[in-house]
């Protein structure tokens, strides 16, 4: 056990606090001082011993340092000499003399002053004697010789003068100053009074470092390996380059691969596809330039290099300004634009969880479904694409070829993607229900993959060959009718339907938007053309008849021309011209259309019905006549199957309640019925005008009159049930266009009586009715 005693003295000095240094003794340093309470300290030292305390700072970045922010063990020094420089600052000298500990402060201004202890170490006997004291210095000295073979920071003059010293206390201040330590050790290190502690703790440290120093230079190795390598590579590349050039060929591919080598190390590529460039350009480097198949690898390397593997436009997720967009670009479809505003919100909540939506707007022509679709985009802040699906008959047109055909491409998805040069565009299938299918495969079966978000993420394309990630890509598909949609592509994509518009939205759609685009595509000012109300309304109705608002636009259109062109004839004598609904005739005729009038007489046998359109609803007037015969029913006015049907479900339903109407029990026999539905050019099919086939042949059979003031819609069954229809909202439009107030209609549709505009349903009375007795009592005078 090694014996030793202490001697502990005080004393007061000025403080010096270091920043990001530490001053051991025996240690000769220079540096820097400043700031205005450190220089007040060295003057202070000067004047009296030359003696002055310095400690780390914690933090190196405080300017302004309290009596918390310096550790409390540091050195005493002695200033060995000063010199001041430019800008107020003093370099000094100093000489470690011994560690000292903090026990007062005495003082914080004009500069730190400490009462500080320190502690002498005095050993009995010789140290060369005490065995513990030999073994760890003669531990230490060998893991420093160690470190300065591994380390090329410490000169061989250091470590002779080191190997000289061997008191215990000194030796590990020595070392300790030499090896490259973080200040939190270094101050470890000084914070340990007792001399042989000090060296066991220190010689752990220098292991610490050479096992460092070992590792940093095998890695260092490695990288050199590595770069003599590249190195090595280049030198060949280039004689290669050399001896082509000699021979005359090879330069193009050359400068092709370099430019494909930069293209690959800037962009971010997943791993196969990686791979995959490197394999193709390392097989083109082995083949001739004038051979065919180096064109196809070059075509191939440049589409994988061109595609979005991971770019993306940044959404926009503010709802108040999406909503804003979609309110700025289309009237009505609130279902549509509900649906987006759902999506963002969800999309701010959960970012990295959310998929995005594959919407099918299913709707007739002129609605607004493919403009709709670019107006997501703009709120959304994302790029927009479109692919029309119609007459599509070709696989290869949503899968494209592979690379074995001659002239081969990839399909349109990843052609698009290219275009779009981003991960997360918008893209729009228009026309998916006209797709076709033949020998050459079945693009509908294609596209099951794309518009599944459970599989699309890894798409692989027939030229391509590569997993490609569709699934940040807002898929939105439109359709005029879902029927013809085959039902697993059907059943993978959310169906939101989109009605015809009312007489009121086409006439907003025409104020807001057609007539302000046509004036500005035509060159006209606002004041020099201008529609009044009641002749937009009369466009509407006499002279278009369609669900949509693309024939109102032409109309619009076709007066605008006109008036350009007596404007160009004649600028002097032309004055602004106001559309109103007198002069109307003479820009656009005679009206074309003409809606069915309402009977202002009951009459018997006649019963006014509602049918759906692919250009919204209409009224539809049934006839029937009874006359002396066998029994024979005649339906004439081009009707389909399932009408023919209903009017035969009718007569046997009529023949059950013949004692309950007051019919005789062989009208059958004794009566021919003809049932006439007028326009008979016009094909006519569907079950919903069932009730009023029946009203009608009763009120001929009965001579009762039907109330021309109501309209009905209903199918029938053989027990006089009323079942729901479709359409619903269209029909009841038609009625009240006609003039009609009260309607008849399934109880079954009660739901449905919600989606018609607030405007009619206020100004309508429905007749929510379970059988036919019910129908027959309403509307039977």
């Amino acid at each position: 056990m090694t014996k030793y005693t202490i001697e502990q003295t005080k004393q007061i000095l000025p403080l010096i606090p270091l920043r990001g240094l530490t001053v051991f003794p025996y240690m000769v340093m220079h540096f820097d001082v400043g700031r205005d309470k450190s220089v007040a300290a060295l003057e202070e030292a000067m004047v009296k011993d030359s003696h002055i305390f310095l400690t780390a700072q914690r933090d190196i970045k405080i300017e302004d340092p309290t009596p918390d922010d310096y550790f409390k063990v540091g050195t005493i020094c002695k200033v060995k000499q000063m010199l001041k420089l430019p800008g107020d600052v003093i370099r000094v000298l100093v000489e470690g003399i011994n560690r000292a500990q903090i026990r007062e402060i005495t003082s914080t201004d004009p500069y730190f002053e400490v009462e500080v202890e320190e502690f002498l170490y005095k050993y009995e006997g010789q140290i060369d004697e005490n065995k513990e004291i030999v073994a760890a210095v003669r531990m230490v000295h060998k893991n420093f010789e160690q470190y300065v073979k591994v380390s090329d920071r410490i000169s061989s003059e250091a470590l002779l003068s080191v190997s000289e010293i061997l008191e215990p206390g000194r030796l590990a201040d020595t070392i300790a100053s030499y090896i490259r330590l973080s200040q939190e050790r270094k101050q470890e290190i000084l914070e340990i009074f007792q001399p042989v502690e000090r060296l066991i703790r220190l010689d752990a440290m220098i292991k610490e470092e050479i096992e460092l120093l070992e590792i940093e230079e095998e890695l260092s190795e490695k990288v050199k390996s590595q770069i003599n390598q590249v190195q090595k590579e280049y030198y060949l590349k280039e004689q290669l380059r050399a001896i082509q050039e000699e021979l005359g060929e090879g330069d193009e591919t050359s400068s092709d691969l370099m430019e494909y080598e930069v293209r690959l190390q800037n962009k971010k590529l997943p791993q196969e596809a990686r791979d995959k460039v490197i394999k193709e350009m390392k097989r083109l480097r082995t083949l001739h330039p004038a051979s065919a198949e180096t064109g196809v690898i070059r075509n191939y390397i440049e589409w994988i290099l061109d595609l979005p593997w991971s770019k993306k436009s940044r959404d926009r997720k503010d709802l108040s300004y999406a909503r804003q967009v979609l309110d700025e670009d289309h009237y009505g479809l609130e279902d549509v634009k509900e649906r987006i505003i759902e999506f963002l919100a969800v999309r701010k909540m959960a970012s990295k969880t959310m998929k995005a939506p594959i919407i099918c707007l299913v709707g007739p022509p002129g609605v607004g479904k493919t403009s709709i679709a670019r107006s997501v985009a703009r709120s959304l802040n994302r790029k927009f694409v479109r692919m029309s699906l119609g007459g599509v008959r070709d696989e290869a047109e949503i899968r494209g070829h592979r690379r074995t055909y001659v002239g081969a491409l990839p399909g349109n998805i990843i052609t698009n993607m290219k275009k779009v040069g981003v991960v997360n565009p918008v893209f729009l299938f228009d026309e998916i229900d006209k797709l076709a299918s033949d020998f050459r495969g079945d693009p509908a079966s294609a596209l099951l993959e794309v518009l599944d978000p459970e599989q699309n993420n890894t798409f692989t394309d027939h030229f391509m060959e590569l997993p490609y990630d569709l699934s940040n890509v807002m898929f939105i598909t439109t359709a005029n009718t879902a029927a013809t949609i085959p039902g697993p592509l059907r059943d993978r994509m959310e169906i939101i339907e989109i009605s015809s518009y009312t007489e009121n939205e086409k006439y907003e759609i025409a104020k807001r938007y057609l007539v302000p685009k046509q004036l500005d595509q035509h060159g006209l000012k606002e004041s020099q053309l201008k529609f009044s109300p009641a002749a937009l309304k009369e466009v509407i109705s006499g002279y278009t008849r369609e669900a949509g608002v693309r024939n109102l636009e032409r109309q619009i259109a076709n007066i605008c021309r006109k008036v350009v062109t007596i404007l160009q004839e004649d600028p002097k004598a032309f004055t602004d011209m106001h559309v109103n609904k007198s002069n109307l005739t003479r820009f656009l005729g005679p009206e074309r259309f003409m809606y069915d009038k309402l009977e202002k007489e009951d009459q018997i046998g006649l019963a006014t019905g509602l049918a759906w359109t692919s250009v919204g609803g209409v009224t539809l007037f049934i006839e029937v006549s009874v006359m002396p015969g066998k029994g024979k029913v005649q339906l004439t006015g081009k009707l389909g199957d399932v009408m023919k049907e209903s009017a035969l479900t009718g007569m046997s339903y009529i023949r059950t309640i013949a004692d309950s109407i007051s019919l005789e029990p062989d009208f059958h026999e004794k009566y021919d019925v003809h049932i006439h539905i007028p326009e008979g050019a016009t094909p006519k099919d569907g079950p919903s005008a069932g009730i009023t086939m029946v009203t009608a042949v009763t009120s001929a059979l009965c001579k009762r009159p039907v109330r021309s003031d109501i309209a009905m819609t209903g199918e029938v069954t053989l027990r006089g049930r009323v079942l729901p229809i479709g359409g619903l909202k269209e029909k009841t439009l038609a009625a009240h266009r006609a003039g009609i107030r009260t309607l008849i209609i399934p109880f079954d549709n009660k739901k449905d009586v919600e989606k018609i505009p607030e405007k009619v349903r206020e100004q309508m009375k429905f007749i929510f009715v379970k059988s036919m007795d019910e129908v027959l009592k309403h509307a039977l005078v």
